[in-house]
């Protein structure tokens, strides 16, 4: 994502934000597949935007750097990525609060 080359988040839920807000994007090594699930090894990436969530679709595997395609996922349209100085962050499911420093957030 922070490259650019990751255009399209999937997920089987809406992330309930609008296309003003901030999300931090926290990469991690393995799935997180119950609600408690953490990885205290994530990395913070990026600052993006969801433009809109709309149907995942065969022809969006490129974009999302998907393996496979199923029915019923969404796509996250990614706007205004911002890599990030990368730093250690929790990864979780969802979307939660995570304390990031100013200096942290600026370009690399």
């Amino acid at each position: 994502m922070a490259a650019g080359v990751k255009t399209l988040e999937v997920r089987r839920w809406h992330p309930g934000l609008n296309p003003t807000e901030d999300l931090l994007i926290v990469e991690n090594g393995r799935f997180l597949h119950a609600d408690a699930d953490e990885d205290h090894d994530g990395i913070a990436v990026a600052i993006v935007r969801i433009r809109a969530v709309r149907p995942f679709v065969l022809a969006d595997m490129a974009a999302a750097c998907a393996s496979y395609f199923e029915e019923g996922w969404l796509a996250w349209e990614l706007t205004d990525v911002r890599p990030i100085r990368p730093f250690s962050a929790r990864a979780a499911r969802g979307i939660y609060e995570v304390e990031v420093s100013t200096e942290a957030c600026e370009t690399p």
